[in-house]
């Protein structure tokens, strides 16, 4: 497992990390993160790590940008997960919302700027998971979209030494075996099942044995 003791893990993007922190289930959410966050803390209960939620439903890449100072390098992670895109995608294919996509060349433009900024500025580590999208068929326009964004998702793991979460992935697993219907009800938004395919992929993530030989330095706690 690669979070240390006494590290501070926060999450930021949309509405899959949100998941009523802000109300009904505060402070963590309902979603994948409180199922992390309860995994880990029952396995390692003596790193004593401390999770925090910033996600809010609806954002894009140009929503995390508005309030990135606040939300994420105010909060001084020592690990910072960045899961954004959906909306960016997903907002071209809402008829009326067009306008309110975010083009590949300013997602990836954005995202990398954000996460330069807040690594130059915290030293923290980066967690980056995929946007997904629940559909089986490679060639449905949405699910074509989507795969491009994962790619930059990944790109940008790669150049920043990031642990890569392929949500994405995760799901095509299970929908080898199984219908959308059975994990979202509208292919974007899981139920707790969909969201314990999330947390699944964190899990593995953290612990696969490419992510444990990170160099020591890289896991200690930001100063």
């Amino acid at each position: 497992m690669l979070l240390g003791a006494g590290q501070r893990i926060v999450f930021i993007g949309d509405s899959i990390t949100d998941c009523g922190r802000a109300d009904v289930a505060a402070p963590y959410g309902d979603g994948y993160l409180s199922l992390v966050r309860a995994f880990v803390d029952a396995r390692y209960p003596e790193r004593e790590l401390t999770w925090v939620n910033r996600g809010i439903s609806g954002n894009t890449v140009r929503d995390l940008a508005a309030r990135w100072d606040a939300d994420a390098i105010a909060e001084r992670p020592d690990w910072l997960s960045v899961m954004i895109g959906i909306n960016d995608i997903w907002r071209a294919f809402i008829p009326g919302r067009e306008a309110e996509a975010v083009p590949i060349d300013e997602y990836e433009r954005t995202l990398r700027g954000l996460l330069r900024r807040a690594v130059d500025a915290t030293g923290c580590r980066l967690i980056l998971a995929d946007p997904f999208f629940i559909e089986a068929d490679v060639d449905e326009p949405q699910r074509v979209e989507t795969d491009r964004y994962a790619a930059v998702v990944a790109a940008l793991a790669k150049d920043f030494e990031a642990v890569h979460v392929s949500t994405q992935a995760a799901y095509d697993r299970v929908l080898r075996h199984s219908p959308s219907s059975r994990w979202a009800d509208d292919q974007i938004h899981p139920g707790l099942p969909g969201h314990a395919v999330i947390a699944d992929a964190f899990l593995t993530a953290l612990t696969a044995p490419a992510a444990l030989t990170a160099p020591a330095a890289l896991t200690a706690p930001a100063a």
